[in-house]
């Protein structure tokens, strides 16, 4: 089968479309003929080998090791075989879910990682949505504490955790401000938000407005500069860094440790596959409360070129991967 590989740690230029072994299910796995995959910044991360924290998480310290030279995290397409103990899928059935290696035609799955894919949906829009959105849901539910009524603001609106975010945030509630560039209002709007911030023209942590609760994915403020724009009992969730920050762990690890002590509660975290999540953003799909944002889509082959358009100019949503069907 066809996959896109990387033998090296380094730029876009290092992901190479080659010919690999196509899996061999296990029995609590089922293959899936992919459709599409979508990029989220963790591939970035990953192919580049930073913050090199990651090299030392099993991924290989000088070069990628074998089992992880096939990026990707998202994928949507339809059941090709099942393991002896998987019952809820069957050969034929339309599938999005999480699993790892999914920048390929095929890929082996955990059953634990995958969902129906909605009628009402594309393979390109299912493929969208889970690593993006059960980031965002489990930063504003878990981490968060979102209520009904809550003021959240989410810093990096225009992206793919915040658009989610944006529009999560709403399905549950709240009363919601996005953050992004000028270019991005419109969109923002769009999608649910009540208030849009231009953080060309306004700082948000100096206007005096205070939430109940911060999504912030962009990290283009120190959090203790986010602080000042809580309510007395805000919380502030931290889910990614600027690029300017982002070979460097030192801000969460000093949130992990004097977070828990603060008035201001700071937090941080990491998403977690999650089948009853994934079933969560489902509903949410086939009820439009949500609605993936796909700044464009890119043939399997062009990976490289998306990979790099995702970085340089600020995808607004998702970017997808397409493969073609057999």
């Amino acid at each position: 089968m066809k996959a896109i590989v990387r033998y090296k740690y380094g730029g876009p230029d290092v992901l190479q479309l080659r010919e690999i072994e196509k899996p061999v299910i296990k029995d609590d796995q089922v293959l899936v003929r992919v459709r599409a995959a979508s990029i989220n910044l963790g591939d970035w991360h990953f192919m580049r080998g930073r913050p090199y924290i990651i090299r030392m998480m099993g991924y290989g310290l000088l070069k990628p090791k074998l089992k992880s030279s096939v990026p990707g995290g998202d994928l949507a397409g339809r059941v090709e075989a099942v393991g002896k103990n998987v019952t809820e899928f069957h050969p034929g059935d339309e599938v999005f879910g999480m699993s790892i290696r999914t920048f390929a035609e095929y890929v082996a799955v955990k059953d634990v990682g995958l969902v129906p894919k909605p009628a009402n949906v594309t393979f390109e829009q299912a493929a969208a949505v889970p690593v993006a959105a059960i980031t965002a849901l489990q930063g504003l539910r878990d981490k968060g504490e979102i209520r009904p009524g809550r003021e959240v603001l989410i810093n990096g609106a225009s992206g793919g955790v915040g658009t989610f975010g944006v529009q999560i945030a709403k399905a549950l509630g709240a009363h919601v401000t996005g953050v992004c560039r000028t270019r991005n209002l419109d969109m923002v709007r769009s999608i649910g938000a009540d208030k849009v911030i231009d953080y060309t023209q306004e700082d948000f942590t100096a206007s005096g407005h205070r939430y109940d609760l911060i999504l912030d994915v962009a990290g283009n403020h120190p959090w203790s500069e986010c602080r000042r724009a809580l309510t007395r009992d805000g919380i502030l969730v931290l889910t990614g860094q600027s690029g300017r920050k982002e070979h460097s762990v030192l801000p969460f690890i000093k949130v992990a440790v004097v977070g828990p002590f603060l008035r201001h509660r700071v937090r941080t975290f990491i998403a977690k596959r999650d089948k009853k999540d994934l079933n969560i953003l489902r509903e949410f799909l086939e009820t439009g409360k949500i609605r993936p944002v796909i700044d464009g889509t890119y043939p399997l082959g062009e990976a490289a070129e998306a990979m790099r358009y995702v970085q340089e100019e600020h995808a607004r949503g998702k970017v997808v991967l397409t493969v073609a069907r057999a």
